[in-house]
């Protein structure tokens, strides 16, 4: 990869809202969307390079209340998990195509999995990392919930002055090494997302780096029911070392959707590592 795909950033109206979005490669190659969780930097940019080097023309993007899209008030979001659906599927037509590969990561990999759903004739294919199959909440009894001990380190930890990008990068790496994350690719990716919050307001700069407001939208009805459904070529990937979805969920959505191929990285935990960049991608362009 010895030159830059990146197109550039910025922002595209879709079903009444302002998105958030950075190109990679070419505009007329095969589109792949990359829905932030909740930031498009959820994505690494060895991943949308190399997707990019492989002929895809790759499109990453902030869902509602995050980075560059449309920010009103993440404590009380007006919004469902079927709005944030039909944002992807919105975009894909704004951006001039029929179909796209869509990617969900952690939190968006839900997203991921309604679009494909409520939206069949719009997306082709479908990577889903780190997610579950149901939302957040009680989990079913036949899926592994968070790890107890490490949300207890988790949510014992003092929260950092969220207007304090510094203080926000430590809080960031200290809770990777938690997660199993890499603590520098975390410290980094921290800093980014801070820098990309263009309010003062502390509890959006929360709601960026955290996601936290999937704990308060509406993700009724449920969909896990309906994998069954999706006969478009999947690619799971999660973690092997996962304290917040633990593996057996990765496992469950490939069982449970009929083309689905599971890849399981030993090393990765809950964030997508950079490091991993070279068999996620390549694994996404053979879909």
């Amino acid at each position: 990869m010895g030159r830059s795909f990146r197109l550039g950033t910025t922002t595209v109206q879709a079903n009444g809202v302002e998105l958030g979005i950075e190109r990679f490669g070419r505009e007329d190659d095969p589109l792949v969307l990359l829905a932030g969780g909740t930031t498009m930097l959820s994505w690494p940019d060895a991943v949308c390079e190399r997707l990019a080097a492989g002929g895809r023309h790759v499109v990453r993007y902030d869902l509602r209340d995050s980075g560059g899209s449309t920010t009103l008030d993440p404590e009380q979001p007006a919004y469902d998990l079927r709005d944030l659906a039909a944002d992807a599927a919105a975009l894909v037509g704004a951006l001039g195509v029929e179909t796209a590969h869509l990617g969900g990561v952690g939190v968006s990999g839900m997203v991921a999995q309604v679009a494909a759903l409520d939206h069949p004739e719009t997306f082709s294919a479908l990577t889903l990392v780190a997610t579950r199959p149901v939302a957040p909440g009680p989990v079913d009894e036949d899926l592994p919930d968070h790890d107890p001990a490490v949300l207890d380190a988790l949510f014992s930890y003092p929260m950092p002055d969220w207007t304090d990008r510094d203080a926000v990068a430590v809080f960031a790496a200290q809770g990777a090494e938690m997660m199993g994350d890499d603590p520098e690719q975390a410290r980094a990716t921290a800093s980014r997302i801070w820098d990309r919050t263009l309010s003062r307001d502390p509890a959006v700069h929360q709601a960026n780096q955290l996601g936290m407001v999937f704990s308060r939208i509406d993700c009724a009805p449920r969909w896990r029911e309906r994998l069954g459904e999706l006969d478009l070529p999947t690619l799971v990937v999660h973690g092997r070392a996962d304290p917040f979805f633990p593996l057996g969920n990765g496992e469950a959505m490939a069982a449970e959707i009929s083309a689905a191929r599971l890849l399981v990285l030993d090393d990765m935990g809950t964030a997508l590592p950079s490091t991993a960049s070279a068999p996620v991608a390549a694994a996404m362009l053979a879909l």
